[in-house]
């Protein structure tokens, strides 16, 4: 029994995949199972029930689960501290998000945590999906994700940031450029951009409209909320997205308008860790930098 078996089979209880984990880890599927295989030799038990749709644990699995996941988060942490000391304060802070989180939402804290520790390096790994955050913690040494907030999910601890309102996305333009808000009727009969596939926004805004019985037709899907955003102004459909900080709501004096949707749930987004106790000093001062940049924006009218 290997670090690496349990870092592996963590994250495949987390993802309910052997084929996720083989994918986000760049390995073959055979090799993740091979991990598996060897806990359930060594242990004598069977760790994981194969479905039609991936693998769930079993009694015996969820008892390895919950001790290794608390087990590696705990010595991750004391690791990384070692080396802190090692290195006389220097270190690394290592954070997974999704391609443009790092401009909407840590700019700002990038630089005044850089400011204030010099020789601490900041690394970034991207994810497509909460999800894929998640698995990336679990397997990897990673410090934080940023995420859509979701629901709970075992071994990871989540801290809400801040609370996306809704909006409209559409060319200047557009009739519905001038309204001041937009009711949740009124989104069936859009020509709808869809959020990323599998990602957590997409999720939390179809259960959202699915709930007020509203279906909105799509043939246009994008990577990210950026991209929406520029097939919007290109005229090319209307976006449903969260307002990011620095966005003026309602609309902006260029090509693109956007128009609240008041009464679609707010998105509420902010960071995923292992552990917050087993945080290096200088994780939790770029977690706690990067909530205090985006509350201040939040605060400020198109901030």
């Amino acid at each position: 029994m290997t670090l690496d078996d349990l870092r592996v089979f963590v994250a495949v209880c987390g993802a309910d995949s052997l084929s996720a984990v083989a994918r986000d880890l760049g390995r073959t599927q055979s090799a993740v199972s091979q991990h598996v295989r060897r806990l359930e030799k060594q242990t004598g038990a069977v760790l994981l029930e194969r479905h039609a749709r991936g693998v769930v644990p079993t009694e015996a699995g969820r008892i390895l689960w919950a001790a290794a996941a608390d087990g590696i988060a705990g010595l991750d942490g004391a690791l990384r501290r070692l080396d802190d000391l090692v290195r006389g304060g220097a270190g690394s802070v290592r954070v997974t998000t999704g391609a443009t989180t790092v401009r909407h939402f840590m700019a700002e804290a990038v630089v005044t945590f850089r400011r204030g520790h010099p020789r601490v390096s900041l690394e970034f790994q991207t994810e497509n999906s909460s999800r894929s955050c998640f698995n990336a913690l679990a397997a990897d040494d990673l410090d934080l994700a940023w995420i859509t907030i979701g629901a709970p999910v075992r071994g990871i601890e989540q801290r809400p940031v801040m609370h996306l309102p809704w909006v409209l996305a559409v060319r200047a333009d557009d009739p519905l450029a001038a309204r001041p808000r937009i009711e949740l009727a009124e989104l069936a009969a859009v020509h709808h951009i869809r959020l990323p596939e599998n990602s957590a926004s997409r999720a939390h805004l179809d259960a959202a409209l699915a709930e007020s019985g509203i279906r909105i037709a799509s043939d246009t899907s994008v990577a990210d909320w950026d991209t929406a955003l520029l097939l919007a102004e290109l005229g090319l459909g209307h976006a449903v997205v969260p307002a990011l900080p620095g966005w003026q709501v309602p609309g902006t004096d260029g090509p693109l308008r956007l128009v609240p949707v008041p009464a679609l749930p707010p998105l509420a987004v902010g960071w995923a860790v292992r552990r917050w106790t087993a945080l290096s000093p200088p994780a939790r001062v770029f977690a706690d930098e990067v909530a205090r940049s985006c509350r201040a924006r939040a605060a400020v009218p198109g901030g």
